[in-house]
């Protein structure tokens, strides 16, 4: 017989054709020659080698299969920047402390390649921070809308405008008829003097209105601006107006209400009540100094203001005293159409003194926050001259630069005819701008015990007014006027 078994065609020829129809049933993988038993006897190795080899310490099949199934979902999810199936995976028993972590660092990748990605990206693979909707930028407000209306009942419509975000500033207003309140709110939220007033956020009296002595809003008025900061316009204080409107018209008073005047008064205090528990600053409008019924308004808004406990970190209260368990805004005394000599040094030191004098005793946070020195407005004045500085700010009567170039063309000279006439006080641009500077630097404190963002004080703010509205505190303040 010869070695090389050629000359013995019968001894292997079955053998041979028996190996073929088991490699039929269960084929190797390809390019294995099965021609000989000693080719056979290696495919066992082989299969054991096609395995995962840095693996080899877990053994079982199901084992095994695990880190096949890591790497197909890892293909699966199509995400940039992971290394293709066929890299080198590192050996050694931490291996299956990377394929746990391995994720992790590819993750930031993996939200920003998705917020790109838009409808592409696989729904099975949004992680839920990254699902959530790209940040739009807020839709602009091009005019106040109703928060109150003229019947006293609150609106909804400005939910569509609000966010849920926290950095907001809250700003309301007070102030007599024909003081200039919505003028003021439109320079300090959206407008500029330039402007005509026609095109102002909160609508202003008309002449036609003022030669009627009609009043031009009604209830509360909201606006918020692209910085984040809501401003309520409200109806004025006391306001003869309306309760001529009230008589004249014949409109059914509440059951609780007995006369027109005392009506109307308690749907003033019911404004500024709420304006002290929902704003961080409130800004008192007057066009003269001063009138001591405002203050005494104001003091009985604060004793009628519902009970919110403030933020713990907000209370200034010691040895023992709760003065600052109650949260009380930021108030702001704007004198509007000041005249020349209320800029002089020795008269506003003077008015600073009759205001502390007058808010002595209130709880209001009327000191501390606004200085008309820091402004730069009296150079040369030191800033421990007002050695009792309340928040107040003047405002001069608004005028157009061609009437002022007008009065000073009167002169002899062309040279003159060029120059602004003197004033005692900056322009009136100048000084809005100042004021809007400083109203938006105040501070904001928490409204409650706990942050709201802009939805959560709406929900706030309307239960503050719907309880401010039931109060018992203002119904026996009606039975004393009646």
């Amino acid at each position: 017989m010869s070695e090389s078994g050629h000359s013995q065609p019968g001894m292997y020829g079955q053998g041979r054709r028996r190996r073929r129809r088991r490699g039929d049933r269960d084929p190797g993988p390809p390019g294995q020659n099965l021609s000989g038993p000693s080719r056979d006897r290696e495919y066992q190795p082989r299969e054991r080698r096609a395995k995962p080899s840095q693996n080899a310490p877990l053994s079982g099949g199901p084992v095994l299969e695990k880190p096949i199934m890591l790497m197909k979902a890892r293909d699966d999810a199509g995400k940039p920047g992971t290394p293709p199936e066929g890299a080198a995976q590192p050996s050694g028993p931490g291996s299956s402390k990377i394929e746990r972590e391995g994720q992790r660092p590819t993750q930031p990748v993996y939200q920003i390649q998705n917020r790109g990605m838009g409808a592409s990206a696989s729904s099975s693979a949004v992680d839920p921070m990254v699902g959530q909707s790209k940040l739009l930028p807020p839709e602009k407000m091009k005019h106040s809308i109703k928060l109150v209306d003229d019947q006293m009942n609150w609106c909804d419509s400005a939910m569509e405008y609000l966010r849920d975000q926290t950095d907001m500033l809250v700003v309301g207003i007070l102030g007599l008829q024909g003081t200039g309140k919505s003028t003021i709110m439109s320079l300090l939220s959206a407008n500029t003097p330039e402007e005509d007033q026609r095109g102002y956020v909160f609508r202003a009296q008309t002449q036609e209105i003022k030669e009627r002595g009609g009043n031009q809003s009604t209830g509360i008025d909201f606006f918020i601006t692209q910085e984040r900061v809501i401003f309520l316009d409200t109806q004025p204080m006391l306001s003869p107006s309306i309760l001529d409107h009230l008589i004249n018209n014949d409109r059914k008073l509440p059951p609780e209400y007995n006369l027109p005047h005392t009506y109307v008064e308690m749907q003033s205090l019911q404004i500024a009540a709420f304006l002290f528990t929902v704003c961080h600053v409130v800004i008192v409008v007057q066009d003269w100094f001063t009138d001591l019924n405002v203050y005494r308004f104001l003091q009985t808004a604060e004793m009628l203001k519902p009970s919110t406990p403030s933020a713990s970190h907000d209370s200034t209260g010691s040895s023992g005293s709760d003065d600052g368990a109650e949260y009380y805004p930021h108030i702001v005394f704007l004198q509007n159409k000041a005249r020349r000599d209320d800029f002089c040094p020795r008269n506003l030191k003077n008015m600073h003194m009759v205001v502390d004098k007058l808010m002595t005793h209130s709880h209001l946070r009327y000191k501390g926050t606004l200085s008309m020195v820091d402004c730069n407005i009296f150079p040369g004045l030191g800033l421990d001259y007002l050695s009792t500085e309340v928040n107040m700010f003047l405002l001069p009567v608004q005028e157009n630069d061609e009437d002022s170039l007008t009065k000073a063309g009167s002169g002899t000279y062309p040279l003159f005819s060029l120059l602004p006439g003197y004033r005692g006080h900056p322009s009136f641009s100048t000084m809005v701008s100042k004021l809007r500077s400083q109203i938006l630097a105040m501070p904001r404190c928490q409204l409650s015990h706990t942050i709201l963002t802009e939805k959560n004080w709406f929900h706030y703010a309307a239960r503050i007014w719907d309880g401010v509205k039931k109060s018992s505190a203002l119904s026996e303040y009606s039975r004393l006027l009646c």
